[in-house]
């Protein structure tokens, strides 16, 4: 099963940077560089429904419907980084 960016769910796969980086410069083996650059969240005040609602939109913007997106969405809130 592909790795998925434990705050959005990309498959780290399709990212084209090859993952976010560490405070060190090390490549992320959980987060996306999307999501996660030089140890810090690119959006440190969004919750998982902002990350939700702004993966919708992206994923609206390359073509697809808008329900198909909120399916790929649903498990947000269950990722790493939202769970407390």
């Amino acid at each position: 099963m592909a790795k998925l960016c434990q705050s959005c769910s990309m498959p780290l796969s399709k990212d084209p940077q090859g993952g976010g980086t560490n405070a060190d410069g090390s490549k992320s083996d959980k987060y996306c560089s999307l999501c996660y650059r030089d140890g810090a969240f690119t959006q440190p005040d969004f919750t998982a429904a902002d990350m939700q609602a702004f993966c919708v939109e992206q994923l609206q913007k390359q073509g697809m419907p808008k329900f198909m997106a909120w399916m790929f969405t649903r498990s947000i809130p269950r990722l790493e980084r939202w769970r407390s």
